[in-house]
C-alpha cells in the first residue's frame, strides 16, 4: 500500500525533474548559450553577450512558461473529462471546445476575404486569432451548457459534444474548399500548434484564465472522488451532481478554450498524461492526482517542446506532431497491456 510519505517523495522528485527539464528547455535552440549565460539572463546578472539576454527573456523563457501552462491545463482537463464520463479515452476536446476554437480561427482566416480588409489584416495577429478562437469556444460552450441543463444523462452530453465537433469540422471543410492556397497554409500552420509566439501580455492573459479555471477545480475536488463510483453513488453521498458537472464543464472549457486560442489544438497530452500519472501514483484520490497531473503534464510538454526544437538546428517541428508521436504509442501500450487504471 502506498503511503503518504512515498507520495511526498514522488512529488519532490517530480518537482526536481520539472526544474531540470525547464532549464534544459531554455538552454536548447539554434543559438548556443552556456549555463552561466542562461542564469545571468534569467536573474539579470552579467552576461557575455546582451543578445543572449534578449533571446532568453523574450523568446525561450516565455515559451517555457507557455509549455508549463499548456501541459498542466490540458492534463487537468483530460483528468476531469475522464472522471466525469468515467471513460479512459475521454480527453479535453470531447466537448467540442477545440472544434469551436478551430471554427472561429477558420472563419477569421479562411473567410477573411468575405469579412473586409480591416478584419482580414486583423487575422494575421496573435490577439486576432486568440479572440476568434475564444469566441468559437465560448459559443460551443454555451451550447453544451444549455444541453447540460436540458439533459440529465452525462453520457448524452458527451455525445452532444462529439456532434458539435462533427458540425464544426463540416463547416471548416466547406470554408477550406472555397479558400485560397495562402489562406489554407496559414490555417494549417495554426493547426500545427505553437508555443513560441506569445508576448508577455498574452502569457499574462493565458495565466489569469488558467488560474480561474483551476479555482473551479479546487472547489470540486471532493465530489470528483465520489463521481468515480457513479452519479447515483455520488447523490447518495450528498453530492450535488448537477453543480459538480457544471463546474467541471466550465473549468474544462476555460482551460481548453484559452490554451487552444493561444497555442492551437495540441493533441494527446490531455489524454495520455492522466493515465501515466495514475500508473505512477496508483491512486484515484483527486487531492493527489490533480497536482500530480499538473506537474507531469508540464514536464511532458517541456520534453516535447525540447524535442521539437531540433537542438543545434534552425528548424522547429510542429509541437502537435511531437505530442501525437508521444501520446499515441502510450494509449496503444495501455490498451495492449490492459494495465489497471484507477477509475
Amino acid at each position: 500500500m502506498t503511503t503518504a510519505k512515498s507520495y511526498k517523495n514522488t512529488f519532490v522528485i517530480l518537482i526536481a525533474v520539472l526544474l531540470i527539464i525547464f532549464f534544459i528547455n531554455i538552454s536548447l535552440g539554434s543559438v548556443y548559450i552556456p549555463l552561466k549565460g542562461i542564469i545571468g539572463s534569467l536573474f539579470n546578472g552579467e552576461v557575455e553577450k546582451e543578445s543572449w539576454r534578449a533571446i532568453v527573456q523574450n523568446y525561450r523563457l516565455p515559451k517555457a512558461i507557455t509549455a508549463i501552462i499548456v501541459g498542466s491545463g490540458l492534463s487537468i482537463s483530460g483528468l476531469l473529462m475522464q472522471t466525469l464520463f468515467r471513460n479512459p479515452l475521454a480527453g479535453p476536446f470531447v466537448l467540442g471546445i477545440s472544434s469551436g476554437a478551430s471554427l472561429g480561427v477558420a472563419i477569421l482566416i479562411l473567410g477573411a476575404s468575405f469579412l473586409g480588409a480591416n478584419i482580414a489584416s486583423y487575422a494575421f495577429t496573435n490577439f486576432g486569432l486568440a479572440f476568434a478562437a475564444s469566441l468559437g469556444s465560448f459559443l460551443v460552450l454555451s451550447a453544451v451548457m444549455i444541453a447540460a441543463i436540458k439533459v440529465r444523462n452525462t453520457m448524452s452530453i458527451l455525445i452532444i459534444g462529439l456532434m458539435f465537433g462533427s458540425l464544426t469540422s463540416a463547416v471548416i471543410s466547406i470554408l477550406a474548399y472555397f479558400s485560397s492556397a495562402s489562406q489554407l497554409q496559414q490555417y494549417m500552420f495554426w493547426s500545427f500548434g505553437s508555443l513560441g509566439n506569445l508576448s508577455w501580455k498574452e502569457i499574462t492573459a493565458l495565466t489569469i484564465t488558467f488560474l480561474i479555471g483551476i479555482s473551479f477545480v479546487i472547489v470540486i475536488i471532493k465530489p470528483l472522488n465520489s463521481l468515480l463510483l457513479g452519479e447515483n453513488y455520488a447523490k447518495s453521498m450528498g453530492v450535488n451532481v448537477k453543480r459538480t458537472r457544471n463546474f467541471v464543464l466550465i473549468a474544462t472549457s476555460l482551460l481548453t478554450g484559452v490554451i487552444t486560442a493561444f497555442s492551437g489544438p495540441i493533441a494527446f497530452i490531455g489524454l495520455a498524461v492522466p493515465h501515466l500519472t495514475k500508473l505512477l501514483f496508483t491512486t484515484s484520490n483527486h487531492k493527489i492526482l490533480l497536482p500530480a497531473v499538473a506537474i507531469s503534464g508540464a514536464i511532458i510538454m517541456l520534453i516535447c517542446d525540447s524535442i521539437s526544437q531540433l537542438p543545434n538546428s534552425e528548424y522547429t517541428l510542429p509541437i502537435n506532431a511531437i505530442t501525437s508521436l508521444f501520446g499515441a504509442p502510450i494509449i496503444i501500450w495501455l490498451l495492449v497491456r490492459k494495465r489497471k487504471i484507477y477509475y
